[in-house]
């Protein structure tokens, strides 16, 4: 009985580059009380595993969260099994906007405090008292109204490449940071028609409720999130009013949702919006690079963390040491806004 993968990255990655099939990139998630967490989460392993499924799925005492790529041939049986666990039974499932198939090379099943990390005090407030859920359609009719406010509920460096026209996009690294930024400068327009959404829904969920809690009287939010809204307006040929590209949590790091292009390149400030992390190890920062850039620095963030990728091994322990010095000790470097500024800043100090 395997529960844990035994593989080096190198041959998950090299292993997934051989398959001769198709995968579909699905997502969902879902509030439930599970009791027993962690047996839950060895039980959807053993069954997950079995069909070669690959993924990063939460698990905690409130439900799952999971993103997944699924081999199109077990695909119904995936289906199947859902429906025959009480919990997940009747499961809405998104379907990616754009998949090549490659979103994960792994299974990865974590049991977690929280399926969503939002840092929030649930027994504050009553997470079940949510908004009102729109459709594709609802939320699309709503948006160009003067009277709504459309808050877009995920991180800075999220809606940096992609967002609703005209949204209101808070400059925060956290959900917690946007939420409680959210309920704050907007406290004097509680009576106003509040329209949230994010990638799936999921953080919507949280929010909401915390907003109905705090006096917000009419709020309202994005059912299927981003996701679901790409593949109903596709269905029902109107023209998107999400412009640019939807960030995912996958290998893939985004998805175009009508083709346009709205960020710049970190690095040049050329017009680009693909997201990559800083090929120096030590560093690994999330940052929006060009095919030019890419090119220039050998996929880094700077000219130094450029030396340091290509210096000897007997210098790395030095280069180690300097980048605990300036930076901390970190595994890796915050996703948010400051890593853009950040570049122009570390390019200042070598």
């Amino acid at each position: 009985m395997q529960l844990y993968n035994r593989l080096s990255k190198d041959e998950l990655k090299k292993n997934l580059m051989a398959e001769t099939f198709k995968r579909k990139t699905i997502s969902f998630y879902r509030y439930v009380n599970l009791d027993e967490p962690n047996e839950f989460r060895d039980s959807l392993y053993q069954k997950w595993f079995e069909l070669n499924c690959f993924g990063r799925i939460y698990v905690a005492r409130e439900g799952i969260n999971a993103q997944m790529s699924v081999p199109e041939q077990n695909l119904a049986t995936f289906l199947k099994q859902l429906d025959e666990m009480p919990e997940l039974k009747d499961m809405p499932i998104k379907y990616a906007i754009e998949d090549d198939g490659k979103s994960f090379y792994k299974l990865t099943i974590k049991v977690r405090p929280k399926i969503v990390a939002d840092g929030l005090n649930d027994n504050a407030f009553d997470v079940t008292n949510v908004g009102n859920h729109l459709s594709a359609r609802e939320f699309h009719d709503l948006v160009d109204i003067p009277e709504t406010l459309v808050i877009d509920m995920r991180n800075h460096y999220e809606s940096e490449i992609g967002h609703f026209k005209g949204a209101i996009c808070p400059e925060a690294d956290t959900f917690r940071e946007e939420i409680e930024m959210v309920v704050d400068d907007l406290k004097d327009q509680k009576d106003r028609k509040i329209l949230l959404y994010c990638t799936g829904g999921i953080r919507c969920e949280k929010a909401s409720a915390y907003l109905k809690h705090h006096g917000f009287m009419d709020v309202n939010q994005l059912h299927g999130g981003i996701i679901e809204y790409a593949q109903q307006i596709k269905q029902l040929k109107l023209d998107s009013k999400f412009v640019g590209k939807n960030f995912v949590f996958d290998q893939r790091l985004g998805e175009t949702v009508n083709g346009e292009v709205i960020s710049n390149c970190h690095q040049c400030g050329r017009r680009c919006d693909t997201h990559t992390n800083c090929a120096n190890d030590l560093c690994h920062i999330l940052f929006i690079q060009c095919n030019e850039c890419a090119e220039q620095y050998d996929g880094c963030c700077t000219a130094e963390c450029k030396t340091v990728l290509h210096a000897p091994e007997e210098d790395r322990l030095l280069y180690i040491q300097d980048f605990k010095r300036k930076f901390g000790n970190r595994k890796s470097f915050r996703k948010g806004i400051d890593n853009k500024l950040n570049i122009d800043k570390r390019e200042l100090e070598v």
